[in-house]
């Protein structure tokens, strides 16, 4: 069975096809710049890639092309789009309503639309990729979406309840939802093929440009940085984080932001990015460290000790530890994080080996010693795979 898994923005659609039976990607791509011109990114599993500019008016569009190059010319990899059991979104906030995947129809598109107001900046660029899937494809083949709160619907009311007039709550849902939910669940489960334990206390740490760290007990979540909304939580690319809400009034009094001007500030110019003052990009914060930058070695400390201060915290919530997990962009590939964070744990039975580290990237890989009791992990997540494994789950028990 092959799963095309669309992870759609309001100017882009990644996608890939996956075959179930290997688990292998066949072929992954990206339609960029959608409504704005066009450009399409296609890189088989052999390695060849295949990029040019076109036109996408819509993501109807993009779908078509996508198609074309599934199905025809010398580097097409099925004959039709028959060969394709069906399709799977990713979906980023189903508020209270979805606790997990889901077969899409009618009813379910209309929740979604009516949580748009939770997510004004994913929600609806799903639905409108579901929608141009249903004009390229057709009713037949069945799609699935897969959401990112979903698997922090575990979390108990203490740990997802603002301290604000509880009213707020009632008339307009304002609690803690957590994001990144399908790579947290993901590294969370495939600990279990490394360690072969499921009953762990398991700390998840999803560093990229966003980042957010989740306490895993038992397989299941009860705590998340990310609230709300992706800004909440520590310090990231260009988001600032959690923050005391007087500094964002008094910003918005002596500067005469709008609210709309101040979200932009605390969502696009600050985290890495605001203190630096040279890139939201690690990388580069990290050659302008090497280059003497002060303001680039405090961006990196105060990131670095946030990340640590969180896993303290999660261990003492879930009342001991047995394991955390770097995984992301930063996380799998930033060995220095990872050293930072594990290092000086020892008072909680972790000892990393440093000699492990140095150098490794993307590679699922134990960090401790073998005599650790707590252990650390690199997990490279794989998003994808949750979504086509939950699409082929639900539409097997359609057969």
């Amino acid at each position: 069975m092959n799963i095309l898994v669309i992870n759609a923005g309001s100017s882009s659609m990644k996608y890939q096809l996956i075959d179930m039976e290997s688990e292998k990607v066949i072929v992954k791509g990206n339609c960029e710049r959608i409504g704005a011109g066009g450009f399409i990114s296609h890189k088989l599993a052999t390695g060849t890639k295949i990029e040019y500019e076109t036109n996408f008016p819509t993501h109807a569009e993009a779908f078509a092309e996508v198609v074309d190059l599934l199905t025809t010319g010398e580097h097409k990899v099925i004959d039709d789009i028959s060969e394709i059991s069906a399709i799977g979104h990713r979906g980023v906030h189903g508020g209270e309503k979805f606790s997990k995947s889901v077969l899409v129809d009618g009813e379910v598109m209309k929740t979604i639309d009516d949580l748009s107001d939770l997510a004004p900046l994913h929600n609806p660029p799903c639905l409108i990729a579901m929608r141009a899937c249903r004009k390229v494809f057709g009713e037949k083949i069945p799609m699935v979406v897969v959401f990112d709160t979903a698997f922090h619907q575990t979390m108990p009311p203490k740990a997802y309840t603002y301290p604000i007039p509880y009213e707020y709550y009632e008339k307009y849902r304002l609690r803690r939802y957590g994001f990144h939910g399908t790579s947290h669940r993901y590294v969370s489960h495939r600990l279990g093929e490394l360690t072969g334990r499921d009953n762990m206390k398991v700390i998840t740490c999803h560093l990229g440009n966003g980042c957010s760290i989740t306490a895993v007990k038992d397989g299941v979540c009860v705590d998340t940085s990310m609230g709300f909304t992706p800004l909440d939580g520590f310090m990231m690319g260009t988001r600032s984080g959690a923050v005391d809400p007087s500094v964002v009034t008094y910003i918005m009094e002596k500067e005469g932001l709008t609210p709309h001007e101040m979200d932009q500030l605390l969502n696009k110019q600050s985290g890495m990015l605001g203190i630096s003052g040279v890139s939201s990009d690690d990388r580069d914060i990290a050659a302008a460290v090497e280059a003497g930058n002060e303001r680039a070695k405090l961006a990196l400390d105060v990131y670095y000790y946030r990340v640590k201060k969180y896993v303290g915290a999660y261990a003492a919530a879930m009342g001991g530890l047995d394991l955390v997990v770097f995984t992301g962009g930063v996380g799998e590939n930033d060995p220095a994080l990872r050293e930072y964070v594990c290092s000086g744990m020892e008072f909680l039975g972790l000892e990393f080996d440093a000699d492990v580290n140095r150098g490794l990237r993307g590679k699922d890989t134990i960090l401790t010693k073998p005599a650790s009791r707590v252990k650390a992990a690199l997990i490279a997540t794989n998003e994808e795979l949750v979504i086509a494994t939950d699409t082929f789950d639900i539409v097997e028990k359609l057969r």
